[in-house]
């Protein structure tokens, strides 16, 4: 098998504020891995709080172009991932983006789609939320707009003018929300305080309201919630699902955080056995990595799976909304076609 990759950046169409800050792009690095006339698709996003760089990326792919070409095909996937993730600590996008291509060539290869793989019914997929970022109100009410064919609206909250932004939203729209805090809120009083006002406000669940390693308050918030509590930055990876047992009602699993769909696969199995629901989410990301996760799709409760829609140069076709609803295609592999050469 041979490997490529190339540096890019994705750009949104409006700057996107949460509780880390403000950006109005994202570093990606996209990946081809070819074998017997097929090429299988990889991305890698890197947002601020993973601390992966173009650099970093790039030079972990280069590390793991010995391990991808010793393997004559794809289908020993566990055992490439394996070798791979054992390459250094970290590093979980660029992990993810060779993840993803491994699969899209083995589905290609078998012909077959990723999410027959994962034994799933692609008419049980979930409905995704669509993101309203920290904003004006004037600017919150166009984007309630443009996301009006969507059944759910995400919103990100900081802990600064939230009560505004949800009374905002409320005077548009009465569609179910989730709310994202991004560990804006300062303490567990704080936050239980809003939980109660906003379990008055149609909001589906809370994702991440206290800090990710302030888990004895995360545990103590569980307990008095009367809104279920998803805990997305305390869970990276497989072996932190344990821990976060008893502290929350759910997770969100991201490829970019758990280094793509093997894992991912996983994490679902196991949160399963631990009683939790599943948030499938994402990161700012084209179609590519955004179509990789929806194969994981119909074994989840909800997803956030919008990222391509908000930004102005996604680079592949790939999986399709339905009123919001996540619609899975018939290619092989994840299902995304490529827009732009390498």
């Amino acid at each position: 098998m041979k490997l490529t990759f190339a540096p890019h950046t994705l750009h949104f169409k409006r700057p996107f504020k949460i509780a880390h800050g403000i950006r109005s792009s994202t570093p990606i690095a996209l990946i081809e891995i070819e074998c017997e006339g097929q090429t299988g698709y990889g991305e890698a996003s890197m947002p601020p709080y993973l601390g992966e760089t173009h650099e970093t990326v790039i030079s972990f792919l280069r590390n793991s172009g010995d391990i991808i070409s010793k393997y004559s095909n794809p289908f020993e996937l566990g055992n490439i991932i394996n070798e791979v993730d054992a390459i250094a600590p970290g590093n979980t996008a660029a992990k993810a983006s060779l993840d993803i291509a491994l699969h899209d060539l083995k589905g290609k290869m078998e012909n077959k789609s990723c999410w027959k793989m994962f034994d799933c019914n692609k008419d049980n997929t979930p409905y995704t939320t669509y993101t309203l970022g920290i904003d004006e109100p004037e600017i919150i009410k166009q984007k309630i707009k443009e996301g009006e064919s969507f059944k759910y609206y995400k919103v990100k909250l900081n802990g600064e003018n939230d009560k505004l932004i949800i009374s905002t939203i409320r005077s548009a729209t009465d569609k179910p929300i989730a709310i994202d805090v991004n560990q804006g809120w300062k303490n567990k009083y704080i936050a239980l305080e809003m939980i109660e006002w906003l379990s008055n406000q149609n909001v589906l669940f809370v994702e991440q309201p206290l800090a990710k390693e302030n888990l004895d308050d995360a545990h103590w918030l569980y307990e008095r919630s009367p809104l279920p509590i998803f805990a997305d930055e305390s869970v990276q990876r497989f072996n932190d699902i344990e821990k976060v047992s008893g502290c929350f009602h759910g997770i969100n699993i991201k490829l970019m955080k758990c280094t793509g769909l093997y894992e991912a696969n996983k994490m679902i199995k196991r949160a399963r056995e631990l009683n939790l629901k599943l948030l499938i989410g994402c990161m700012s990301e084209t179609s590519c990595a955004i179509s990789a996760a929806a194969q994981l799709s119909p074994l989840a409760d909800y997803a956030d799976l919008d990222g391509a829609l908000l930004v102005k140069n996604n680079l592949f076709d790939g999986i399709e909304f339905m009123n919001g609803k996540i619609t899975l295609n018939e290619l092989p592999g994840i299902g995304a076609v490529r827009k732009l050469e390498l």
